[in-house]
C-alpha cells in the first residue's frame, strides 16, 4: 500500500477542522444562551432540574444529533450541575456524528432508508441511558470533588505566573482567529450536516479547516502549559469572558478530536486496512456485536461513523451491532471529560462498553 503520511496528516487536520465548524456552533451558541439567561434569570446551569431527573435529562440531551450535547453535559458534570448517572445517560444515548450519517449527512446515506434504524437505536439508547443512569445514581456514583477542587486550587496558585506573550496570544491572536475561522466555516458546516456544501469556496474551506485545527492545537497547549489561568480570569461576567471560555473549550475539543481521529484512522485505514475492516464487519452476528462495540468505543466519532457507514453499505448488517456501537461511543464529549477528570472519563468509557454489550446482545436476542 502506498501510504502518504503528509496527505494523511492533512486529511485528519481538515476533518478535525470540519468538525470544529459545527462543534463551535454548539459551544459558542450554548455559551451565549447561558450568558444572557444568567443576566436575566441567574445561572442557566443551576436550572438543569432536580437531581432525581438527571438520568432522564442526560439521556434526552445525549440523543440530540451530534456531539454538542455530550460536550455540554461534560461541562455540567465538571461544574457539579449533573449527577454521574445523568452524565453516563448522555454518553450512552449519544450517537455522536454517526447520527448525521444515518440522517443523510453524507453521500453514502439515504435518509428515508435509515430513519427506521436511527429511530430504533435512538430508542434503545434513551431507554438504556435512563435505566443505567438511575442504577448508577442509586448505588452512589458521584463527582470526585477532591480532584476538581485541587485543579481549581492549582489554577489559582498559578495565577501570578502567566506569561505576557501567552496571555497576548490566548486573549488576542488565538481568540480572535478561532472566532473568525469558526464564523467562516459555520454556514458550510450547517449545510454539511445534510450532505451540502458551498462549492465556490471548497478549496478555501479546506485550508481554513486545516489552519483552524492547527490554531486550536497551539492555543490549547499555550493555554495549558504557559497560561493556565483563563478559567480563573474569565468569570462569565461579560460577553468577551464568556466567549473566551467557549474558545478555550473549542481548542481543547478540537485538539483531542485530531488526536482521536489520527489514531483511529491510522489503526483502521493503515494497520488493519479497509478491506480487512469490511471483512470483519461480515463475520457472525455475535462476533460482529463485539467488534462494533469495540470500534464504537474509539475516542471521538470516527469509530461510530465507520460502523454507521458499514451498516449502510454492507448487506444484512445487524441493527444490534449498530446499537452496540452507538451505546459504546462517547462522541467528542469524552475528550473534555478526560481532560478535566480522567478517572471519571475512563469509568464512563468502561461502563459504556459493558452496557453496549449487554444491550447489543439483548437486542440481537430480540431479533434486531
Amino acid at each position: 500500500m502506498n501510504f502518504n503520511f503528509f496527505e494523511f496528516v492533512l486529511d485528519n487536520l481538515e476533518a478535525s477542522g470540519a468538525i470544529a465548524g459545527y462543534v463551535s456552533i454548539s459551544i459558542i451558541g450554548f455559551a451565549i444562551v447561558s450568558f444572557f439567561a444568567k443576566q436575566r434569570n441567574g445561572n442557566l446551569l443551576d436550572q438543569i432540574g432536580p437531581k432525581g431527573l438527571h438520568p432522564i435529562i442526560g439521556s434526552f440531551l445525549g440523543a440530540i444529533p451530534g456531539c454538542g450535547a455530550t460536550i455540554v453535559t461534560a461541562s455540567l458534570y465538571k461544574n457539579k450541575k449533573i449527577s454521574f448517572g445523568g452524565l453516563l445517560a448522555a454518553f450512552i444515548s449519544t450517537l455522536g456524528e454517526g447520527s448525521f450519517v444515518l440522517l443523510g449527512a453524507s453521500s453514502e446515506a439515504d435518509v428515508s432508508g435509515n430513519l427506521k434504524a436511527y429511530a430504533i437505536i435512538t430508542f434503545f439508547g434513551i431507554i438504556s441511558g435512563i435505566v443505567f443512569g438511575y442504577l448508577f445514581d442509586i448505588i452512589g456514583f458521584r463527582i470526585n470533588t477532591d480532584i476538581i477542587s485541587k485543579d481549581n486550587k492549582k489554577s489559582k496558585n498559578n495565577f501570578s505566573q502567566k506569561s505576557s506573550f501567552s496571555d497576548f496570544f490566548v486573549q488576542k491572536i488565538g481568540f480572535k482567529s478561532i472566532i473568525l475561522m469558526s464564523l467562516f466555516l459555520a454556514p458550510g458546516s450547517i449545510m454539511a450536516l445534510w450532505g451540502g456544501s458551498i462549492e465556490s469556496i471548497e478549496n478555501l474551506t479546506f485550508w481554513v479547516s486545516i489552519i483552524l485545527t492547527i490554531t486550536c492545537i497551539i492555543f490549547y497547549f499555550v493555554n495549558k502549559f504557559s497560561d493556565q489561568n483563563h478559567d480563573c480570569i474569565s468569570d462569565y461576567n461579560d460577553i468577551k469572558s464568556t466567549l473566551l471560555h467557549a474558545v478555550t473549550d473549542i481548542a481543547m475539543v478540537v485538539t483531542f478530536v485530531f488526536v482521536g481521529l489520527f489514531i483511529a484512522n491510522f489503526i483502521i485505514d493503515v494497520l488493519i486496512g479497509a478491506e480487512n475492516f469490511d471483512s470483519w464487519m461480515t463475520t457472525s452476528s455475535y462476533l460482529l456485536v463485539l467488534i462494533a462495540a469495540l470500534v464504537g468505543l474509539t475516542p471521538g466519532c470516527g469509530g461510530m461513523i465507520s460502523v454507521a457507514v458499514a451498516f449502510i453499505v454492507i448487506p444484512n448488517f445487524p441493527i444490534s451491532a449498530l446499537i452496540a456501537a452507538s451505546i459504546a461511543t462517547s462522541g467528542d464529549g469524552i475528550f473534555p471529560l478526560l481532560a478535566d477528570n480522567r478517572k471519571d472519563g475512563l469509568l464512563v468509557s468502561m461502563f459504556g462498553l459493558v452496557i453496549a454489550l449487554i444491550v447489543g446482545y439483548f437486542s440481537l436476542f430480540l431479533g434486531f
